[in-house]
């Protein structure tokens, strides 16, 4: 084959380079530069050029199709996302649409609210000034009537899903897609699990001020009903940050009260309460799972526990990779006319450790 020489013009080896990754899906600058006989510097700076005007994406060693980039330069939507923590639950769901994003050539725009309504509307504006042609929400709920979100969500001007929250309260919300973790589904797997190790009785202590706490005491109601387990101690525990000593005593009359009731296994809700609760009861000599079997709800740090913790762990990169691909494909098109709301549930696993009494 008869190469290029040296006097090819910038036209002509940014053709061949696109051609390269048209044809191929990626292109290396060694190898170019030994086709077009120039030196790789001349063609790295070829590569940066197209990389600039989004022609081509510049990776390490040469470069890819915009198709195939982490951030695709030529997306088709721009997509807002709001989530109320940017540190726990949601950055996986974060990570998992940006899994997809390439693949359905979707740029995202991240906001944060910190569970602030305000700063969550302040958010949505913000993300719609900018061109979002879609939005998934995950809104503030605590201390905030069902109906004034639902209007919010539903007088929104363009496609929305709803993140990890529950729809069924209004219709309102029931007319918008939602995309959400099977929580009661992940109380009733708990329960179950340690009734199955032989558990005649289980407590629930539960941080009731997150939207998940709800769906957990349902699913816990329903597994202690349907399985006819003796009453156990119920109780709803104290956030912790705010204030230890109310945390401490909280979980030092939740043993007590397990004690008295002969209850030795508890379903926790947070991973943190959970791993909170083991500490205390190692300080009392307590033996864990010989003598108080946990399972935690949530994993985020369940397995750094003293005593790694059994736990329910929700799908969360499958959850932003689905509430993604909702989104995309309620844009454009008359599909969100004429289509009915999708209301998608995943269900979580048990992911099993120690901390009660298992083989893993």
């Amino acid at each position: 084959m008869t190469r290029p020489t040296r006097s090819l013009l910038p036209r002509a080896r940014h053709e061949y380079l696109l051609r390269e990754v048209a044809l191929r899906g990626s292109v290396r600058a060694g190898r170019a530069a030994a086709e077009l006989g120039v030196s790789e510097v001349t063609v790295r700076r070829d590569i940066v050029e197209l990389d600039r005007a989004g022609r081509l994406a510049r990776v390490h060693g040469g470069a890819i199709a915009v198709e195939g980039a982490r951030e695709p330069r030529a997306a088709r939507a721009l997509v807002g996302v709001v989530v109320p923590s940017a540190s726990a639950h949601f950055p996986l769901v974060v990570r998992g649409m940006e899994a997809v994003a390439p693949s359905l050539r979707a740029r995202l725009v991240l906001g944060v609210s910190h569970y602030r309504p305000d700063a969550e509307r302040k958010q949505v504006e913000r993300l719609l000034s900018l061109g979002a042609q879609g939005l998934v929400v995950a809104p503030t709920t605590r201390d905030r009537p069902d109906a004034e979100v639902a209007a919010w969500l539903a007088g929104l001007p363009v496609p929305t899903v709803l993140l990890e929250r529950s729809t069924g309260r209004t219709a309102a919300l029931a007319a918008v897609d939602s995309a959400r973790t099977d929580h009661t589904h992940g109380a009733v797997l708990a329960v179950e699990h340690l009734a199955r190790l032989g558990h005649d009785a289980v407590a629930l202590a539960s941080f009731d001020r997150t939207p998940t706490a709800p769906s957990v005491r349902d699913g816990y109601a329903q597994a202690v009903a349907d399985l006819a387990l003796r009453p156990a101690p119920v109780v709803s525990l104290p956030k912790g940050e705010d204030d230890p000593e109310a945390l401490d005593a909280a979980l030092d009359a939740f043993l007590d009260a397990c004690r008295a009731s002969r209850t030795r296994a508890a379903l926790v809700h947070t991973d943190d309460h959970a791993a909170r609760l083991v500490e205390t009861a190692l300080d009392r000599g307590l033996r864990v799972p010989a003598d108080l079997a946990v399972v935690a709800y949530d994993d985020e740090n369940a397995e750094l526990a003293a005593v790694p913790l059994t736990a329910v762990t929700s799908p969360r990169r499958e959850l932003g990779e689905e509430a993604l691909r909702m989104v995309v494909d309620r844009i454009g098109g008359d599909a969100r006319a004429t289509r009915p709301p999708r209301h998608v549930q995943l269900l979580p696993h048990l992911t099993v450790r120690a901390s009660c009494g298992a083989g893993a």
